[in-house]
């Protein structure tokens, strides 16, 4: 499978037509072998794919991502289609009236949307395991995990069956996957992306993000949701390496990259990690539970296993305990806001290991087993509370499974972002390498 960059210069040059790109797209969509589509939108798709070519027979400009295939959550709204969130229980739900903003923006970029991806059920979760559609299997080896709850949008991409995808995340759902799956994902800073016309899950911490194979469409698709480019900084950015408890629960490989890419960086430890963690567990079950509070007690059977007692649990916790919480977080960004002030961008692992077995789904935590679906965001959760950027990098590891880390800048900082991960990339410490099983092309 070629990048969405070589995609649209190909289709925008006239060489390539769309048609054919997605016509070969929807083809590797129908056979998905990772459990990472939920539906196929082909009459949806070859239509929006006939429009591009005809704009650029006329001798009009199609937009900067002409006939790229791209596919979605299944939280994102597709005009015409229920919108299930994981959930099966929504197939009966009204259809879409139009497609989510984001969507939108790419759909005018010249992006060509071709399918649905499978997440955990209404996006609690850190596995894409859902009791409906499947557990996706991660593209690299099959018997292991490939994250969540985006776990569809990071399989897609790593098989090879679309350049670009949709996810969000919460509290690591695109930068969990992002890391098992070995591709760039993006956690914006706080209202960078529109949300309209996704799925909620807690609704103070969600996000969208992309995933992509490559740090070139990446930023092109970051620049077409946002609109207008993230420039990479003209300096090198000022780095420091987060220590403490993102270094006790982290890969070797993981600790030995960080400290090689910036090995005079200074270690800081940012403060209270562990409460911050359990604040943002609260704020999520909290704004989950009461979220879906009248559903569950409507009819609780509908809902996977999975999700549905945590649903209710954090739709009995009490407003004061919320309240404290965030009435903490708004005192924690502040600190970490002064904490990072001399600094540009911070390194961190972003999960503690790689794809756990999907027949044996535990991890290790300070030693002891713990379940994978709660805990593989240990590192992105206390992230997520402070609001900043997060750039998800994939460790150059072939042959090996994969590894991520997280480079977390400033607000308005992030091409800082981009400027060091072009740097680690040209340096071979990060970079994709596309599993065995991923359908061949020009991502290696």
């Amino acid at each position: 499978m070629k990048t969405a960059t070589a995609i649209a210069a190909a289709v925008r040059a006239g060489t390539q037509s769309a048609a054919s790109v997605v016509a070969e797209a929807l083809e590797r969509l129908r056979v998905d072998g990772h459990v990472a589509v939920t539906r196929v939108l082909a009459e949806r798709a070859m239509a929006e794919a006939a429009a591009v070519d005809a704009r650029i027979a006329r001798g009009e400009d199609p937009g900067p991502l002409a006939g790229v295939p791209f596919a979605v959550k299944d939280l994102f709204d597709v005009a015409g289609l229920p919108t299930t969130a994981g959930s099966a229980a929504r197939e009966r739900e009204a259809p879409a009236a139009e497609d989510a903003e984001a969507i939108r923006r790419l759909s005018t970029a010249g992006a060509v949307l071709c399918a649905t991806l499978n997440m955990d059920a209404f996006a609690y979760g850190f596995a894409t395991v859902n009791a409906d559609y499947g557990t996706t299997r991660n593209p690299h080896d099959a018997a292991r995990l490939a994250g969540g709850s985006s776990g569809g949008s990071a399989a897609a991409v790593a098989a090879g069956l679309v350049p670009l995808t949709l996810g969000s995340d919460t509290n690591g759902s695109v930068r969990v996957p992002a890391s098992l799956c070995g591709l760039y994902g993006l956690r914006p800073a706080r209202g960078d992306l529109p949300l309209a016309g996704t799925f909620p899950f807690a609704e103070s911490f969600d996000e969208i993000g992309p995933f992509a194979a490559s740090l070139d469409d990446l930023a092109l698709v970051w620049a077409a949701l946002r609109g207008g480019a993230v420039l990479p900084s003209s300096t090198l950015p000022r780095v420091a390496r987060l220590g403490g408890r993102f270094r006790e629960n982290a890969d070797p490989a993981q600790l030995a990259a960080i400290d090689a890419v910036a090995p005079d960086a200074p270690l800081i430890d940012l403060p209270d990690v562990a409460r911050a963690r359990s604040a943002a567990f609260v704020i999520t079950a909290y704004e989950g539970g009461r979220l879906h509070r009248k559903a569950l007690a409507a009819d609780p059977m509908t809902y996977d296993p999975a999700v549905r007692d945590r649903l209710m649990a954090g739709a009995l916790l009490p407003d004061a305990l919320y309240e404290q919480a965030l009435t903490f977080r708004a005192a924690y960004i502040a600190r970490i806001e002064a904490l990072v002030a001399d600094f540009d961008v911070l390194l961190a692992p972003s999960t503690p290991c790689a794809a756990p077995l999907i027949e044996d789904p535990m991890i290790l935590i300070d030693g002891e087993p713990s379940p994978a679906r709660a805990n593989l965001g240990i590192h992105t959760q206390p992230i997520t509370f402070t609001a900043l950027p997060v750039l998800a990098v994939p460790l150059k590891r072939p042959g090996q499974l994969p590894l991520g880390l997280q480079l977390i800048g400033k607000r308005g900082g992030e091409g800082a972002l981009l400027r060091l991960a072009a740097e680690l990339e040209d340096r071979g410490f990060t970079g994709v390498t596309m599993p065995e099983s991923a359908f061949a092309g020009e991502m290696t």
